[in-house]
Formats: C-alpha cells, structure tokens, sequence
C-alpha cells in the first residue's frame, strides 16, 4: 500500500491507529498476496493523491472500484486510457454533453477531474478480481466515513455528487452549511434513466463554486491519439 501523504495524512493520522485499520490492513496485504485484487497497490490511494484535502472542491462517490482486467486506477468511475470507457463512465459523459455541452471523449482517465479538485473516491477502495462488492464490510467504509467527516468539517464551500442509494446514505453525514449535497440516480444503465440523466449536476456544481468565488471545474476530458 502507497502511503498517504501531505495534508491527507495529518487529518487522518488518528484512523492509521484505530483497531479497525489495523485489521483493514492484515486483510487487504492478505488478499494482495493470495488474490487478484484491483486497482494495483500502488494505485489504491490515487484520489488522495491527485487531490489534497486543501484543493477539495467537488467529491465524486462511488461504491468500489471496477473489477475487471486493467479497468481499476484508484479514481471512481474513471478508467486508465488504453481501457474501454465503462458503461457507467458512458452515461456520465452523455450527461455532461446534454448539461455543458462537453463532447463525448474517447478514453475513461479522469485524472484531469482529480487534479482540478475533484475528489474521485469510492467507499471501498478495493476488489477482488472478477466479484463486485468482495471487499465490502472489511474495513474500508469505517476508513472513507471518516474522510467524509474530514471533509464535512472543512470551513469552505465543496459540492457532493451523491448519486445511487449507496452514496445517498452518506448523505446524514454532511450538514455543513457552506456545503452543497446534490443526489441522483447511479449513472449505471440500470437506473441512469431513472433520474440521473437531466440532473444537471454539473453545470449546478459550477454555478455554485462561481457563486462562492471559486474557479469552475473544466469537466471535458480530451481525446487522446490511438
């Protein structure tokens, strides 16, 4: 596991020394060494990474990460380059098109997102190989809780994109009043049609950080050369 670094790990030193975490990480060094696990090691911590707490604008959250061949790069709904855009990553960009006009690009790296402060994270931050939800109830969810109080106890406008049940529960958690908490329907193809598509989360994410004196995010993620 790549450690966490700069002002992530000041505001989460006290969670490195809770019991739960101890146990966290007996487990996931476990199923690095007798599974296939994704995202790679190295990758696991990548949203805190490419976006320190002090740059948080927008907090994107997913569920766990994907869990086929090469798709995982430690950033939700994202996808390295060479990797095809998944099918939730589709109706995302499809959104974005409809709200602000993005055009649809033909990869499924948001690392761009990551480093204009988006926060990409998922509540699980690891997966066994080919068995969505593997990782769920081992620790990872007391661990990104404790992220979101972080984050809710920061004394600055950021927008949360919560969308599916799963983000939704979270929801109890953020009563910042300088915060705003938008929900929607999972982008997946499932329930996208079910009031995710026309959420226009990204445009009123934008117009609420340029109400608040901050620089919108510049969500067109560009093509790249094959």
């Amino acid at each position: 596991m790549a450690p966490i670094a700069g002002d992530w790990q000041e505001a989460l030193k006290d969670e490195f020394h809770q019991p739960y975490y101890a146990r966290l990480y007996q487990t996931v060094m476990n199923e690095y060494r007798t599974r296939k696990v994704f995202p790679p090691p190295e990758d696991m911590f990548n949203a805190f990474h490419f976006t320190p707490l002090n740059e948080v604008k927008v907090v994107i959250l997913g569920q766990d990460p994907y869990h086929n061949d090469g798709q995982a790069n430690g950033l939700c709904f994202s996808v390295k380059k060479d990797v095809e855009i998944p099918p939730s990553l589709v109706n995302i960009y499809q959104e974005l098109h409809d709200d602000c006009g993005c055009y649809i690009p033909n990869n499924g790296c948001l690392e761009k997102w990551a480093k204009q402060g988006v926060l990409l994270l998922n509540t699980v931050l690891t997966v066994r190989a080919h068995q969505a939800n593997s990782h769920r109830g081992i620790g990872w969810e007391s661990f990104t809780d404790a992220v979101i109080r972080i984050l809710n106890e920061q004394d600055r406008p950021i927008v949360y994109l919560l969308w599916g049940r799963p983000a939704q529960m979270k929801k109890t958690m953020l009563n910042n009043p300088k915060q705003l908490v938008l929900t929607a329907a999972h982008p997946s193809p499932l329930s996208a049609a079910r009031g995710f598509f026309g959420c226009r989360h990204f445009g009123r994410t934008n117009a609420f950080l340029q109400e608040n004196g901050l620089a919108p995010i510049d969500w067109q993620i560009e093509n790249i050369e094959r």
